[in-house]
Order: structure tokens, then sequence, then C-alpha cells
């Protein structure tokens, strides 16, 4: 684990993002996730499975959202001057087209095992997340991107966009019959996320429409209803489902504090994006971010809660990586607008803890997960299968924007 006194100069007066000391630190950090995460490619012909300690797992199973996440990631790192990430961004994008996509029925597989559909269910989360790939790709000239874009555009607007609500459906089975009702947010969350990337990549106004739409329904509506915490699990006719407990990892009850420090963030790129016109986007965010970070830092251990019970109060105290990173993406984001020192407080906080308790200096990469002692544990993940949070957490400090982020990466001082 690192040491705490590189992340930033100890000086209070001082905002970190400003220094020099802080972003050469972001820069590094960002240099060992790349080179950590580059064992992934592996042999072939997919992707590998990382163990703690960076040497393959067995499991051969490629799930949609990590091959997702590898492209978008060592794009973001190509923009950044990574000359040596190119070799990933071209075997995640031929396995986006070329094992991922359902040739049959269309649409992208969640689940594949070489060219076997290991888990066949089309989810939408996993199609947005190709959007995003498709679109970081874009970004840096990949030449398969703009049919993958176009692809996935169509699928999406056949099969999830719901006009009527301007919402994203959930799931489907392989030849696209449902097989439930739910509605989530999650889904909607990186449907935000991934539009917003597609209209950075290619200028068309509907993906920046569909994710106004987006915001509007769950920030604007459902956040104030709820004490500025955001219900997760909806019913068909997007009813909120308070009730609904389903996967305890990836559909947990209640609310998830780290997806309101994503929501908040991504709200701030989207209202840079559209002019800043509306006066209620920064006061939104602000309120869904410091409501997620009173509810759910655990004052006594560190960290961050990974859901709360709908009043507001801890549910699964278990504490994961990503809510972290998410939280220091969305202070980042706060202090891009005004250097406040409750701001600055809660930024050093979250790096302090990030620093001495997920950064993995002997092996490299985030521990993704810590038990009550604070020590790395791995009840819920096997390894260390994902970059794309902890990587973000280092890159969007060092853009001065809040939207185009990823472009931005090229126009800073080299290290």
């Amino acid at each position: 684990m690192t040491d705490l006194a590189s992340a930033g100069p100890a000086d209070p007066d001082l905002f970190w993002i400003d220094t020099p000391e802080h972003r050469r630190w972001l820069r590094n950090q960002a240099g060992a996730l790349l080179d950590f995460h580059r064992a992934a490619l592996g042999p072939g012909p997919g992707f590998q499975n990382l163990a703690v300690d960076g040497s393959p797992l067995p499991s051969t199973l490629q799930e949609l959202h990590l091959t997702t996440r590898l492209v978008h990631s060592y794009a973001l790192g190509k923009l950044l001057g990574r000359e040596d990430g190119d070799a990933i961004i071209d075997r995640g994008m031929d396995l986006l087209w070329n094992s991922h996509r359902d040739r049959q029925h269309g649409g992208y597989l969640w689940g594949i095992d070489g060219q076997t559909a290991a888990d066949p269910r089309k989810l939408a989360y996993g199609h947005v997340h190709v959007l995003l790939a498709g679109s970081s790709a874009r970004m840096v000239g990949h030449p398969d991107a703009d049919r993958l874009i176009a692809d996935v555009t169509e699928v999406l607007d056949q099969r999830y966009w719901e006009n009527a609500p301007g919402l994203l459906s959930d799931e489907y089975n392989r030849d696209w019959t449902p097989f439930s009702d739910y509605r989530g947010m999650n889904a909607n969350m990186h449907g935000a996320e991934g539009l917003m990337t597609a209209y950075e990549a290619t200028g068309r106004q509907v993906y920046l429409d569909r994710a106004g739409s987006i915001f509007a329904f769950f920030l604007y509506g459902k956040a104030p209803e709820n004490g500025w915490r955001i219900p997760e699990h909806y019913t068909g006719d997007w009813s909120v489902d308070r009730d609904y407990s389903g996967d305890p990892m990836f559909r947990p009850a209640g609310t998830t504090p780290g997806h309101s420090f994503e929501m908040g963030r991504l709200l701030l790129q989207y209202w840079d994006l559209t002019g800043r016109t509306d006066d209620r986007a920064p006061q939104t965010a602000r309120k869904l971010i410091d409501t997620a970070f009173e509810d759910a830092w655990d004052s006594d251990r560190g960290g961050i809660f990974y859901t709360l019970k709908h009043g507001g109060s801890p549910g699964i105290r278990d504490r994961y990586w990503w809510p972290v990173t998410e939280a220091i993406g969305a202070y980042a984001a706060l202090l891009k607008m005004e250097r406040n020192r409750q701001d600055e407080t809660r930024y050093r906080q979250l790096w302090q803890f990030a620093a001495s308790h997920f950064i993995d200096t002997d092996h490299g990469g985030w521990f993704h997960e810590v038990d009550d002692k604070g020590q790395p544990t791995a009840t819920q993940f096997n390894g260390k299968p994902d970059i794309y949070h902890a990587l973000q957490a280092c890159l969007f400090p060092l853009s001065p924007a809040l939207s185009h982020i990823a472009p931005s990466l090229q126009d800073l001082p080299s290290a």
C-alpha cells in the first residue's frame, strides 16, 4: 500500500488538484494501473482475468462490461500519451464485434467463453458500455469505432429506449423475449455516461438529449422526493420498488451512495455540455454528493458503506474500492467549479483512505474490498477484475474540465 505522504503536500492551505506534487502522483498512479492491467492481454484470443498478483485466473469467462471498460480505459491512456495500449484496444474491439455481438439475434451477449455464449442475457447495462467503448475508441481514431457505435445505437433505439418515460428498459433473453419487467437506475446512469461520451465523440444531439431525459427523471424527480438519495429499483411502469432485493452485490436493496457520487459528477458533465444554462444542476449535484458522503462515510473505520436503507442509515456496511473512487471524482468536479475548503478536506480524506487501503504497491492495481480491520479481502470479487473506476479517479482530477475530459487529457503537460 502506498505512502500517504506521497499523495499530496501536507500544507492545509493548498488545494491538491492545483499542486504539481499531487498531479504528478495522480499520473504515476494512472500509469501503474495501466501497467498492471496490461497483463489482461495474455496470449488470446480473449482477455485474461487477473488474480491479486497479476497472474491469470483459471476462468476464461469474458463479461461484457469488463471487455468494454478495458477498451475505454486504454483509450484514455492513449489520450494521456501512453502508446502501449493499442493491442488491448484492438483486441477488445475485435471481441466486441466478433464474439460478444450476437449474429443470430442482434445485440451483445453478457458473457462469452471463446465463441460460446456462456451467459446469453441481453442487458441494457452491457449495451451502454458498448456505446462507451465505441465512443472512446473513436476519440483515438480506431477504424472500427463507427460501425460499433452505429450497431449498438440501433439496438438501444429498437430494444431498450422507451419514449414515453424517456428511459432505458433493462433486460431480455437472447432472443429478445423479456424475462422480467424490472427497471433500474444503474443501467440508466451508465446509459447517461455512454450517451454523453457518444455525443462528445460524434456531435449527435440525440445522445445528449437522451442523457438529459435520464437526469430529469432521476435527479430532478426521484432524488428530491427521497431525501436526495436515488432509489435504485423500479417496476415496469417506473414506480419505485422499495421492497426489491435482488443480487446483494449487483442489485442490492435500498440505495447505493456510490451511485449518487457518480450521478452528481455526470450531471455536472451534462450541465457543462449544455452550456451551463440550467441553474438547478450545480446545487442538485452538490446535494446528491454531500448527502451521500454524510450518510455513508464510515466515521469509525473510514471508507464508504456500500448501501443505505431508504431513510439513509447504513445497509450493507462492506467497503469496496469503487464508491471511494466515485466520491473522489465527484469532489474533484465540485472543486473545479469552486475551490471550497470542505470539498478539499473530503477529497483528501478519500485519497488518503484509498492510498492506505486499496492501492497495492507490492503487485500493482487496486484491492477491491477491505474487511472490518481494513485489510484486503475477497468475499465478492475474485482477483482484480476492473481498472475503470480507479483509473478514472486518477484522471478526472488532472483535467481542468467538467466535460470533454477524455480529449482534454491530450492537452495536459507531459509528465
